[in-house]
């Protein structure tokens, strides 16, 4: 196994370019993102995802999955770096920071990379600004066995830090894809697939909707929802009822309620 490369200072320049992944603007310049935890790490590695460079917290209780995983990061030609547990929580941004983080390289969000017919359900979102939001998206996509999660127009980035950490290592099992709504429409009517929007507009239940395969679930922006020429396109629209003072539902919470009707109607 190759030697690890001790880091003991906060200054030293791979901290800082470290912590600079936090920051969207540089993370988009290195193409590079930052994940932590021991779980998260080995769901990447158990989808094919080996972290560039593997951050360990000195003092750590030692772990067979960590052993595993360094020692795939070391033969695949992968940096191993070792810090104190502070210095890790300044790279991580977090008071209480896990005892490993990685550095992995942004995946491919073309939307052409997407095969539309390698599920049954596909979530889209539409302007969605919260990054919670959308890593909460990711992680039931990965529950309903979801292909993936297709952001549209201008999204939170799903490759921050909070989509990442929300996402419980669904970033690496739900594949991404982005695209204008434009682009997406047109590549959307080129083959099979059902749109079906959450709306007010013309909807039926959610609970006895004719959901069709492969079904592309979307959801909109918090606070605005979809635009109306969205909505009029899609093939199917569905409202979700309200029994309470509220409103509408959090858009991750719809759509996991909609996910889940689909799934139940596509897989009785």
């Amino acid at each position: 196994m190759a030697a690890r490369r001790i880091i003991t200072g906060f200054s030293n320049p791979t901290v800082k370019a470290l912590r600079a992944l936090r920051d969207k603007k540089h993370r988009k310049r290195e193409r590079r993102f930052l994940a932590e935890g021991l779980r998260l790490l080995t769901d990447a590695r158990e989808e094919g995802h080996l972290p560039e460079m593997l951050v360990m917290a000195r003092g750590r209780e030692e772990h067979p999955l960590l052993t595993a995983l360094e020692a795939e990061v070391a033969a695949a030609g992968g940096e191993v770096i070792e810090t104190d547990a502070e210095i890790l929580s300044k790279i991580t941004g977090k008071d209480n920071p896990q005892a490993v983080a990685g550095v992995f390289a942004e995946f491919d969000t073309a939307l052409a990379r997407v095969e539309r017919g390698a599920a049954k359900i596909w979530l889209v979102a539409q302007a969605l600004r919260d990054p919670g939001n959308l890593g909460t998206m990711l992680r039931t996509g990965d529950a309903v066995g979801a292909g993936g999660l297709i952001l549209i127009d201008d999204c939170a980035d799903p490759f921050s830090a909070e989509a990442v950490r929300a996402s419980m290592g669904a970033i690496f099992t739900q594949q991404v894809a982005q695209a204008r709504w434009d682009e997406f429409a047109a590549w959307l009517r080129q083959g099979p697939g059902q749109l079906v929007a959450a709306s007010l507009r013309d909807a039926q239940d959610y609970r006895t909707a004719p959901y069709a395969s492969p079904c592309f679930l979307l959801i909109g922006n918090e606070s605005r929802g979809l635009p109306e020429e969205y909505e009029v396109t899609c093939d199917l629209r569905v409202t979700i009822p309200m029994r309470g003072r509220a409103d509408s539902l959090n858009a991750a919470v719809a759509g996991a309620v909609l996910a889940y009707a689909a799934l139940a109607a596509l897989e009785p």
